[in-house]
Parts: structure tokens; C-alpha cells; sequence
């Protein structure tokens, strides 16, 4: 399973680190995490410079992709060669998942077409300004298209591929590993009351 994390120029670190640290946290052979840039690196909103892990085409092979946010996103969507890259995104052959201004990504590409939205509070204009619905929720996810609103429901997108990929008790154990220590309970019950109920329903067991 290769997921990819979409990390542009001006790039907010709590988006795309703990969504990184969170899924990293699968330790199988077969899963890889990647920081996908657009060039060989990038600088992040305070000043930390990434290298790139994989390209932007290689992302849109991936099995799942988060699309970062940052305070260059709006610039982001207006580079004619970005977008066509991520024109290769697809729903029906990948999880696809949007971090704050990320959904203003998959608003500008047409995913979200009749899907509301999550985002932080100020993409939420630029996001309604593209005809999408915006939730006064942390996470919201349909089929295989998921959002997140705020920095820290990033653990959410996180958990949600992982629920979706390699099964609930994974998902679980990663969360319990980064919850706060004598929170831990408390943490995981959240951010299950938030995920939950956009899981696939279980498949019922053969008699």
C-alpha cells in the first residue's frame, strides 16, 4: 500500500507531519508513506524545507492520498500544471482525502460535486465561493473522498485510511499510540464518535 500526503510550497507541518507520524505507525512490509511534492523540496509556512519522497504523478498511482494544506493553496489551484497532474486523482480506484484548504483542491478538480465538506475556518469562503457545502464538523467522509477541518483533526484522516485499509483494531492502535498518556480512552473514543459513522458498514459474517 503506497499513501502519499500532498505537500506544497508553504505547506502547514501539522497537516502533513502527524498525518505522516500517525501513518507511519503501520508497520507491515507492504506500507509506505510518502511526502509527494512538486519539486525536489519544499518550504513549509514557518520555514521548514521537506524533500520530496515521491512525485505528484506517483501520488496519483497511490492507493490513498491526503492533500495538504497551506497558506499558498489558492495559488496552488491557479498553477495550470499542478492541477493537470492532479487531474490523475480518482475515487473509484483510490481513498482521496483533503486536509483544511485541501478541500479547496478537490473542490477546484470537481471531486467534491454534491459532497459537503470539511475545512478550517479560513478556506471556508474560498471553498463555498467553488459550490461546495462546508460542515461545521471536524471530519466528513463519503464513499472514498474524505475532509478535515483544523489542524488537529488531521489524526482523523489518518485513521480513517487506516480503518479503510488495514481494518479498525490497526486504526486503533495507531491512535493509541499518539494519544496523550491518562487521555488515551478518551482520545480514541472521540475520534471514533467522528469517523465511525462514515465507515463502510462491517460485511456480515457467513453463517
Amino acid at each position: 500500500m503506497h499513501i502519499a500526503i500532498l505537500t506544497f510550497e508553504g505547506y502547514n507541518e501539522l497537516d502533513s507531519l502527524i498525518a505522516l507520524g500517525v501513518l507511519n505507525r503501520i508497520k507491515t512490509d507492504d506500507w509506505r508513506v510518502t511526502i509527494a511534492t512538486p519539486s525536489a523540496k519544499v518550504k513549509s509556512m514557518n520555514g521548514v524545507v521537506i524533500e520530496q519522497m515521491s512525485t505528484l504523478a506517483e501520488a496519483c498511482a497511490a492507493d490513498a492520498v491526503i492533500v495538504g494544506s497551506g497558506i499558498a493553496t489558492r495559488e496552488v489551484v491557479e498553477d495550470p500544471a499542478i492541477m493537470k497532474v492532479l487531474r490523475g486523482l480518482d475515487p473509484s480506484r483510490q481513498l482521496i482525502a483533503a486536509q483544511c484548504s485541501g478541500a479547496l483542491v478537490l473542490a477546484k478538480l470537481g471531486l467534491l460535486h454534491d459532497i459537503p465538506a470539511c475545512t478550517d475556518l479560513t478556506t471556508k469562503p474560498w471553498v463555498v465561493a467553488a459550490g461546495v457545502e462546508v460542515l461545521n464538523q471536524p471530519f466528513y467522509a463519503k464513499d472514498n473522498i474524505a475532509t478535515a477541518g483544523g489542524c488537529l483533526a488531521s489524526q482523523y484522516l489518518a485513521a480513517w485510511i487506516i480503518a479503510r485499509l488495514e481494518g479498525h483494531d490497526a486504526a486503533e492502535s495507531a491512535l493509541h499510540y499518539v494519544a496523550p498518556v491518562g487521555e488515551k480512552e478518551e482520545y480514541i473514543e472521540r475520534a471514533w464518535r467522528n469517523i465511525t459513522p462514515y465507515l463502510p458498514a462491517p460485511t456480515p459474517a457467513l453463517a
